[in-house]
């Protein structure tokens, strides 16, 4: 369905001028190519297709513009052209010739004809309407060719446009011709050789099919390009022009190197590790717990230990799990945190809340880890229940090889703010409710047989019955839970209509469910099959997202082959490891997921899986149609066939679910096929058994062939075999049946499709950046160019879909999301693509990677449709090697974009071994290679199945078909044949794979092509040969038509092999190419002959192992014969005898070269074949040329050489990417002439080791030499021409600063806030808010400094991840507006300057904000120091040599078992000859070459200061997760083992120790530092070391003997380290430097070179006095080295380096990270100063005080017994340390009534307490077997609870408050103003510490939690809080309780509190007063008041008688 424009030409055009037109249709717009220079007429002659989607409405319009072209302005508009399509919609032809109108919409002479036809949709496929579109005969037989060549028609310009498109048969009606112009734009990419062949300018674009006439050059070298396309002299990005241009083909040759990867990855087993640390429990929900947390990862739990009585327990334990599994089952683990109450030998303890989620969760977090946050804690067991409390973990998975950059760990003293760091993965809201997952489980199809045969004998003999013999039942895994189905005896479709239903937090941190049919079985059931749903696949997170839903859809599950035995060794791929090589069964499901309401009473709480009936699927429209679907396929090439199956017949054996598999495909003969829509009754059943191929079933159409002809296999040659498939080539059919859900397939493949074009495109960049070709900016804004287009064409055709039928609602909501993404994503691509310049290229980039990650995550649809397709290859009936081809790949649509890529097309396809077979070395070896072709679609659309085979063929169909015309044909004969010949021309490889023991191989290689193989020689010892070899493949008969051999010619692959004398030669890689075809019609001749040299990377397995450099070429040889073809010259060299060279066209061009190499020394030398290496020699080697240095005479004494330079010279290659790799060896020289090889290093770039000579032009030629003193350091910056005039560097931030330009402004220097501490101290009173900031110097010691130091780093890592995310927020706003970008660009342009001022603003301001004393500071790296300055290898390099085999399994990390020492020296590259005036430079050595100025290398003496300040993190090496770590250092000969000063179950100890060690370079020069753990028993065990090369730091320029600290001072915790002073070190650096200076001018300047700093020039001794000095000017300037113009780099500061520790035995895995850093002193210096004392502070000892006076309304727990009252025996208890083991109470006031209680008492805690850590620190044995004391670190918090005390039972707890000491709210002054707020409220109010008020009184509350989880008051208390230092306690003592001395008085109680009966009087009399007084007044008067009533009524009658009687 198409709308299709030919364009033909515009007439009447005004003036001369290079003029495009621009066709825009639905928005998708196409440019012509421009026509330069056109007066009158244009010809255009082009045509355009537009596949549209939805039919086309009779008043939609065609617009079409045609503009003069400019190259550097915009195009102008000349006229418009605008038509309706009513009349074609109607008609579908029409031809117009027309006026353009202009602007103002006024006709203009100028006319313009074209012609448009519109092809409908129509359901099937029906003949297109091509009458005489294409004014060609159409004549339309089988076999011949269907147009005579050279019709002058429209095709004229685009021939090449057909010829090219691969596969593409001619034999097609020509409408198919011009369907391909949709395919072109793909393949237009492989068609253009090499670069640009089509090219935008501006807005300009060539027609996608505008394709190179054959004369044509299509290659437009890229200088040339600049100079079209630009104008002439001005360099490309300054035109604007440059800044839009686009490139949308494909510039580097990648179609040459097909992509093909051979051995499946996963499933194979890996090493993880799990840290985690808990730290803290917060809020538990309980009363008085004593908890603990169980951590459990998959089936392992480990336990922390138990807290009592607390409801925030503090743990900070570390737990580390190890595993060694595939990735697959790693990812599916489950982490569970739950914290238990109570817990101990006897009881299992009771659950307060856990947390889940999976390792694939934390592993997809940035670094694979969480850091500092807090998990939320629930109860499953009660969903209506809130949260149980936030437990605060760290979390990282590491898997091999990845290092994991913890966050540095310093005191954590900021606030903890729960709900900012949660423990959940971006985007999941914080609040997750409970939700239902439903899963439906309906019934399922084709599963395979589950016993032998045998058992079925036995079965059938006994019951007499002979049923299925399977058992299925469907079992659901997810989040750690496991539901199951019931079980179907005997069934192998069984139904269950059942649903599982899983209770979890939604969204769930777990992201598969795996769903797996089972065969049960009375021995151990297995499973059948297994099928993972990814939640993220099935739902959107956005906020027009949806929850998971799925289906009801078929599911396909694929496993093992299908025969059963017993012991089926690919059991592991029916569990869901690794790719399943064989249909197993499928099984219709459906998932829906309900969000509960807790509120509601009727929930079902409990989260256990339930199972239960579920109805059946009602409406079959979800599942789809049945269709019937046919499968096509013809084999047409098999080879390399592997040779341990060569001598057996061997057939193909393609399968479809069950269809076609003979062997083992059905449990029985019938499938039952239902026509969906009958009542079932209308069954038929279909043979599938190939009992004959000729019968056909009922319907008379026909039975499937699913297998080729067994045959036997012919020899290639030693290796591998072949198939002799020449002129006949196989085929196979077969007719499926499945539900019609093509259009989930479609979709899918449209944004495949736009994913590989984006891939292609990415490659192509990445490949120009890597090749250094220009403007590969363009190239990128080509591919968002191709990529906005592609998605908005998505959109249109996707938007048909909406209303089709049988979708389910996954369906439905897929489609609106994926085109919401997919128009987005478009949108944002048009907004890059304006922002692609060549310096944001890098950024841009990634940014269009992960729009690649994106669209493949949406392309993988997860509702499955057609089962994927097996290819098997059958020997003897047995199976043998596979390949699985996805079933949307070979699908048919009649819309291109939804066709399958490999639809109809030849394909290559490498057979490999199933399962584990395929791991390893096995899996390396290729199986067989087959050319195959596929087609799969509705058998109703069968017509064109056959289209994209190569022409010329005819079929050959069974004998009884012959009637039917559309009967299959069963095999094809080729009667056109092609002949070629091949030249692949190997010129040489690099970094091979060492395949001998030696540590190198014997290379040769070897190239397959079609059925042939050729090798090239053997080279001994190397692993960089270069061959220089043309292999010629003479006579390679290809069939099918010519011109589709020359787009897509077949496969070359080559592989290469190590010769052993004895034995087959072993595998060493594997690469793949394409030739280039030369027809026997075309010109060999540039552009695209010679062919050019390209590198090829060679795979072996999944790892690269080098690359091959080579170009092929495919020669037709034409009616003429050989002749015909370009010469080949002889063999040049005599002796290598009849070998061809590569030809001069195609050898790089050479010139020469001077190679000089610096020798200084050898180290770490291992022994070889057990003898120690005595005389070493190296030996450098570069393209056959090469230097020998001189021999070490004694290794032992004096492993440097004594020469230092050497040179040779060499031809290299001019182009730098072709240069050969450098080869350097090192022999041991034995007696009596013996030479041993012991080890070889191959450098494989020259590329940093090349010198250019400075541009005369560019500067003076005197600074030259300057430059070479350190040229290697300098090499590779730009060279600046010498700025003229001075600079200011200016230290003093009060001089006002006017030019902003040349003074670098310093953040508020140091001097000034000493200027300010002077101030404070002169001026005195200044408020006391200073006295109490200012630290006395005395205080501050090393630790202040570092811990000031990791405040700073935290604060910068804090502003640059706020910077980040703004650059990141501000980017995506950016891409959301670029439409409306233009409009406010001006205000972005501000934008940034005011962010500037801001920052500026803010630098300053840090330090005030938190107002703290300025300390000095040091540097603390997160890493080694050598990553910061590049190793240290400014001028000398090490290299590391190896030897020995390299392992057969996948793990590179076995490099570092090979190396046996290391070489260092250093190499420098130039082109001869250099220029004069460098040799002529005053002082040049010609001895050195160009390593002037390099220190002598003997040996030295060395004073080395090693720092070890602390570890962190370490691997726990005991049982009990700890370890008991020490350090031994290890250099030379010295060993130290500070063995007794271990620190005790410690994995973060604080060692802080400094060692002194002599050590003499370069014998001693490789530091190792160790940390082991001590054991009581046995020998201690490594846990970690590091090392550090001290030789590199020391003669670095950068400076690492001793770091430039940030001030100098002579006195106090910052005195000077180094013995030089910095105006010494400063005089040194200027000298060797060969810089001016420095100059010490007057008011505290100083000059060097042009730089001129400033700063202050006096200095205070330890007496207060002060003298003149230049030190701090001069330690200005070194702060500052780097800024010095040629000699200056950066100084390496006074810093602590953070190290990881590494075990050998678990290599790559981090164990650890050292703190510590390394001084070093050369001896005959004067001697450095005693060490810096870093001893770990020493806490100090305090004492708290707390007298509790009073509590108040503390809540009344018993019931009088006789007099019911409510009251409360009220005590208190306190304590200070961890574990209450320091508690103590208070004497109990009994009997309170009203909550008051008076108690007049004190506590004593004295406890240790380090101030930096705001920690306190206890030593206890932590049980009873323990053989010392741990030392344990806690926060400051004490807690005060109030209790009543109970005689016979338990005690009740009433309320708890806890005081964190460091700050804690000030207590109220009265019991009224005492509320809940303080404790709940804590962030609003002031808060306060101890150890800055020391006294502190008031009233606080007591809380606890109600039934419903809610804090509540239950009473109030009274206590005063006074801190002492342990001397003050010693001065003024006081007793515990109310002793002496300063005793406290005695409380006021009221006499009731006694008990009753003790006093009854008392008691009584207390009752009557006080309690009961009123109650008892009231009854009196009531009594009275009854007795008066009572007497009246008694003597009422007596009156009444009296007064009637008168009486």
């Amino acid at each position: 369905m198409a709308l299709l424009l030919q364009l033909r030409t515009v007439t009447g055009l005004r003036g001369k001028a290079d003029r495009i037109a621009k066709a825009v249709f639905r928005g998708l717009s196409f440019y012509t190519r421009v026509l330069e220079n056109c007066e009158d007429e244009a010809r255009f002659d082009e045509t355009f297709r537009w596949p549209v989607a939805s039919n086309i409405d009779g008043n939609e319009i065609l617009e079409i513009q045609v503009f003069n072209y400019s190259k550097v302005f915009t195009n102008r508009l000349i006229g418009t052209f605008q038509m309706v399509l009513q009349k074609v919609v109607e008609e579908g032809q029409v031809e117009v010739t027309d006026t353009l109108i202009d602007d103002n919409n006024s006709a203009i002479q100028t006319s313009i004809s074209i012609e448009i036809r519109y092809q409908a949709l129509d359901g099937t496929v029906g003949a297109w309407n091509d009458k005489e579109f294409l004014e060609t005969p159409s004549v339309h037989s089988e076999g011949d060719g269907r147009y005579p060549l050279e019709t002058d028609s429209l095709l004229s310009s685009h021939r090449q446009g057909l010829d090219i498109s691969p596969g593409k048969s001619n034999q097609q009606s020509a409408e198919r011709s011009f369907r391909s112009k949709g395919k072109e734009k793909t393949k237009e990419h492989k068609a253009g050789k090499g670069v640009f062949s089509a090219m935008k300018l501006g807005k300009t674009r060539p027609s996608k099919d505008d394709h190179r006439k054959q004369d044509e050059p299509a290659v437009l070298e890229a200088e040339d390009l600049d100079r079209k396309a630009l104008l002439r002299g001005l360099e490309p990005d300054t035109i604007s022009l440059a800044s839009v241009t686009a490139v949308t083909t494909n510039v580097s040759n990648k179609r040459s190197k097909p992509d093909i990867k051979m051995e499946p990855s996963a499933g194979r087993p890996m090493d993880y590790q799990v840290s985690i640390t808990i730290i803290e429990a917060r809020q538990l929900v309980g009363l008085n717990m004593d908890p603990v947390v169980c951590v459990e990862v998959g089936e392992e739990k480990k336990y922390t230990s138990m807290k009592e009585s607390t409801n925030c327990p503090y743990y900070n334990e570390y737990f580390v799990f190890d595993f060694h599994v595939p990735p697959d089952v790693m990812f599916d683990k489950i982490i569970k945190l739950s914290v238990i109450h109570s817990k101990n030998l006897l009881r299992s303890g009771t659950l307060v809340g856990s947390f889940k989620m999976d390792v694939g969760t934390v592993y997809t977090q940035p670094e694979h880890q969480f850091y500092h946050k807090w998990a939320i804690l629930s109860d499953p067991e009660d969903l209506t229940a809130g949260l149980k409390g936030y437990l605060k973990c760290d979390i990282a998975v590491v898997g091999k090889g990845d290092n994991i950059k913890t966050p540095h760990k310093a005191n954590e003293t900021e606030e903890d703010d729960i709900e900012g760091n949660l423990l959940l993965p971006d985007g999941v809201p914080p609040e997750r409710q409970w939700a239902r997952f439903y899963i439906k489980i309906y019934r399922a199809e084709g599963l395979p047989r589950m016993n032998t045969s045998i058992m079925a004998n036995v079965k059938k003999a006994l019951i007499g019955e002979n049923k299925d013999l399977v058992d299925p039942y469907v079992q659901v895994v997810f989040a750690g839970q496991k539901g199951k189905t019931s079980i179907q005896k005997s069934s192998y479709e069984p139904l269950w209509n059942e649903q599982i239903i899983f209770t979890e937090m939604f969204p769930p941190l777990c992201k598969r469910i795996k769903i797996q049919i089972r065969d049960s079985d009375k021995v151990n059931d297995v499973a059948i099959g297994t099928h993972f749903i990814d939640l993220r696949k099935i739902s959107n997170e956005g906020d027009k997202g949806f929850l998971p839903t799925f289906g009801p859809a078929w599911v396909n599950m694929y496993g093992s082959t299908r025969n059963y035995t017993l012991m089926d060794e690919h059991q592991e791929l029916n569990e869901g490891l690794g790719e399943g090589v064989s249909f197993r069964a499928r099984l219709l499901m459906s998932l829906a997921v309900e969000i509960l309401d807790t509120t509601n009473p009727e929930i079902n709480s409990s989260t256990e899986v339930q199972v239960e009936q579920a109805t059946s699927v009602a409406d079959q429209n979800c599942t789809g149609k049945m269709e019937e679907f046919f499968l096509f396929g013809a084999f047409l090439e098999a080879t390399m066939i592997d040779r341990k199956i060569g001598d057996k017949p061997i057939n193909f054996e393609v399968t479809i679910g069950n269809y076609g598999n003979q062997i083992d495909g059905m449990s029985k003969p019938i499938l039952w096929r239902k026509k969906e829509g009958g009542d079932g009754n209308e069954e038929e059943s279909e043979l599938l058994q190939n009992s004959s191929e000729d019968e056909g079933d009922e319907d008379g159409e026909m039975v499937s062939v699913s297998s080729s002809q067994p045959m036997k296999p012919l020899v290639t040659d030693r290796n591998y075999f072949h198939l002799p498939y020449f002129e006949k080539k196989p085929c196979i059919y077969i007719k499926s049946w499945w539900q019609d859900q093509r259009r989930r397939l479609y979709n899918a493949n449209i944004m495949d499709k736009i994913a590989d074009k984006l891939e292609e495109g990415l490659n192509d960049v990445q490949e120009m950046i890597k090749t250094e070709k220009p403007h590969p900016e363009r190239r990128l804004r080509g591919v968002l160019e191709e990529l906005s287009s592609g998605c908005l064409h998505f959109v249109t055709l996707a938007d048909k879909d909406q209303h089709h039928s049988s979708r389910t609602r996954l369906d439905r909501e897929r489609l609106k999301s994926c085109m919401r993404e997919l128009e987005n994503m478009g949108q944002q691509a048009t907004t890059l693509r304006s922002q692609v310049k060549k310096n944001t290229m890098k950024d841009k980039l990634k940014l269009v990677q992960n729009f690649l990650q994106k669209l493949r995550f949406l392309a993988d649809e997860p509702q499955h449709t057609i089962p994927d397709v097996f290819i098997w290859m059958l020997s003897n009936n047995k199976r043998i090697a596979y390949a699985r081809v996805p079933s949307k790949d070979i699908l048919y649509s009649i819309v291109d974009e939804e066709m399958g890529k490999d639809c109809a097309k030849v394909k290559t396809i490498f057979l490999k071994l199933p399962g584990k077979r395929g791991f390893g070395p096995a899996g390396w070896t290729v199986q067989a290679k087959m050319e195959i072709y596929l087609w799969l679609g509705l058998n109703k659309q069968r017509k064109d199945f056959l289209s994209g085979l190569p022409c010329g063929f005819e079929e050959k169909k069974t004998a009884r078909g012959q009637n039917l015309p559309s009967f299959p044909p069963i095999s094809l004969l080729y009667t056109k044949k092609q002949v070629f010949q091949l030249r692949a021309h190997m010129y040489q490889a690099r970094s091979l794979f060492a395949a001998d023991s030696s540590g190198l191989s014997d290379p040769f290689a070897r190239v397959f092509f079609i059925s042939q193989s050729q090798c090239t020689e053997v080279l001994n010892e190397t692993l960089c040969p270069t061959w220089d070899q043309l292999l010629v493949f003479d006579n390679v008969e290809l069939y099918g038509e010519a011109h589709e051999m020359r787009d897509d010619p077949p496969i070359i692959v080559i592989e290469i092999y190590d010769q052993d004398t004895v034995g087959k030669a072993d595998f060493m890689g594997r690469t793949f190419a394409k030739p280039v075809v030369k027809m026997s019609d075309e010109q060999y001749c540039p552009p695209r002959f010679p062919p050019q040299l390209e590198y090829y990377q060679i795979y072996r397995g999944n790892s690269t192992a080098g690359d091959l450099l080579a170009a092929f070429e495919l020669l037709q040889i034409g009616p003429g014969g050989k002749s015909d073809l370009p010469p080949i010259d002889g063999p040049t060299d005599m002796d290598r005898g009849p070998i061809l060279p590569v030809p001069l066209g195609i050898r790089p061009v050479l010139s020469k070269y001077r190679v000089e190499v610096l020798f200084w020394g050898l180290r770490d030398l291992k022994r070889v074949n057990l003898a120690q290496v005595d005389r070493p020699r190296v030996d450098i080697e570069c393209a056959g040329k090469g230097v020998q240095s001189a021999l070490i005479q004694n290794y032992k004494k004096n492993p440097n050489f004594s020469t230092l330079v050497k040179w040779f010279e060499v031809d290299l290659p001019e182009n730098e990417l072709l240069h050969p790799p450098l080869n350097i060896r090192v022999v041991d020289c034995r007696a009596f002439g013996r030479y041993t090889l012991v080890g070889s290093h191959a450098v494989s770039s020259l590329r940093k080791f090349i010198y250019r000579p400075p541009d005369k032009k560019a500067q003076h030629w005197n600074m030259t030499a300057k430059h070479l003193n350190g040229y290697l350091a300098m090499t590779n910056r730009a060279h600046r021409s010498r700025p003229t005039g001075e600079i200011v560097v200016n230290m003093e931030p009060e001089v006002p600063i006017k030019k902003m330009e040349t003074m670098v402004k310093l953040e508020a220097s140091e001097e000034e806030k000493e200027r300010k501490k002077k101030k404070k101290k002169g001026g005195g009173g200044v408020g006391e808010e200073v006295e109490e900031e200012e630290p006395d110097d005395s205080m501050l010691d090393w630790w202040s400094k570092y811990f000031a130091s990791i405040e700073t780093m935290k604060e910068k890592l804090r502003q640059q991840e706020a910077a980040a995310a703004e650059a990141e927020e501000k980017e995506e706003m950016e891409m959301a507006e670029g439409s409306k970008a233009q409009a406010k660009n001006k205000e972005k342009s501000k934008a940034p300057k005011d962010d500037k001022k801001k920052k500026q603003q803010s630098a300053p301001e840090l330090p005030e904000k938190k107002n703290k004393p300025r300390i000095d500071e040091l540097k603390v790296f997160n890493k080694e120091l050598e990553t910061e300055f590049d190793n240290f290898e400014d001028w000398l390099h090490t290299f590391n040599l190896l030897r020995g085999k390299i392992g057969d399994n996948d793990d590179n990390a076995t490099e570092e078992e090979r190396i046996v020492g290391r070489f260092k020296g250093s190499i420098c590259v130039y082109k001869m000859p250099l220029p004069d005036d460098i040799t002529k430079e005053a002082g040049y050595d010609p001895n050195f070459g160009m390593f002037q100025g390099i220190p002598s290398n003997d040996p030295i003496n060395v004073l080395v200061r090693v720092y070890v300040v602390r570890a962190t993190d370490l691997h726990p090496a005991d049982i009990n997760g700890k370890a008991d770590p020490y350090i031994a250092i290890k250099l030379g000969k010295t060993d130290i083992k500070d063995k007794e000063n271990y620190i005790s179950k410690q994995l973060n100890p604080v060692f802080g120790k400094s060692f002194d060690i002599e050590a003499t370079f370069p014998m001693e020069s490789m530091l190792t530092v160790a940390v082991y753990d001590w054991d009581l028993v046995g020998t201690d065990d490594l846990i970690g070391e590091t090392k550090i090369d001290l030789e590199n730091r020391y003669y670095s320029k950068h400076r690492a003997t001793c770091g430039v600290s940030q001030n100098y001072s002579i006195h106090g915790y910052n005195t000077w380290r180094d013995p030089m002073k910095p105006s010494q070190i400063l005089s040194k650096l200027c000298k060797d430097g060969k810089v001016d200076g420095p100059h010490y001018g007057p008011g505290g300047r100083v000059k060097v070179a042009n730089r001129v700093f400033t700063g202050p020039t006096e200095i205070e001794d330890e007496n207060g006095q002060k003298k003149q000095t230049d030190e701090h000017l001069a330690l200005a300037v070194l702060r500052h080295w780097e800024d010095i113009p040629w000699a200056g780099c950066k100084l390496v500061p006074e810093h602590v380096e953070t190290r990881p520790l590494l075990n050998p035995d678990k290599p790559g895995i981090e164990q650890g990270r050292l703190e510590m850093w390394v001084d070093m002193f050369p001896m005959d210096m004067p001697a450095p100063g005693p060490a810096i004392d870093i001893s770990p502070r020493k806490p100090k000892k305090y004492e708290l005080r707390v007298i509790v006076w009073n509590t108040d309304e503390v809540i009344l727990e018993d019931d009088d017994y006789f007099t019911g009252e409510k009251s409360s025996d009220i005590f208190v208890r306190g304590w200070l340390k961890g574990q209450q083991e320091d508690k103590q109470d208070t004497d109990v006031h009994y009997h309170s009534l009203t909550g008051e209680g008076n108690f007049n008492w004190r506590y004593i805690f004295p406890f240790d307490y380090l101030m930096a850590e705001e920690k306190i620190v206890i030593s206890k044995k932590e049980s009873m077997f323990s053989w010392d004391e741990t030392e344990y670190k806690i926060p400051a918090r004490l807690t005060l609870q109030v209790w009543d005390a109970d005689h016979f039972s338990a005690d009740d707890f009433l309320g708890a408050i806890e005081l964190d000491l460091n700050r804690f709210p000030r207590g109220a002054k009265t019991s009224k103003q005492c509320s809940l707020e303080m404790v709940t409220n804590e962030a609003e109010l002031p808060m306060i510490s101890i150890f800055k008020q020391k006294r502190v009184k008031g009233w606080w509350p007591f809380v606890a939690r109600d039934e419903n989880d809610e804090l509540e008051i239950t009473g109030k208390v009274e206590a005063e809080l006074h801190l002492l230092t342990a001397e003050e306690a010693e001065k003024s003592p006081a007793g515990l309780a109310r002793n002496e001395p300063d005793p406290l008085e005695k409380p006021n109680r009221p006499d009731t509190s006694f008990i009753w009966f003790l006093n009854p009087l008392k008691s009584i009399k207390y009752l009557i007063c006080t309690r009961y007084k009123w109650l008892i007044i009231k009854i009196v008067l009531a009594l009275l008041l009854l007795v008066m009533v009572a007497l009246f009524l008694y003597s009422m009658p007596g009156y009444m008688v009296k007064k009637l009687l008168g009486a």
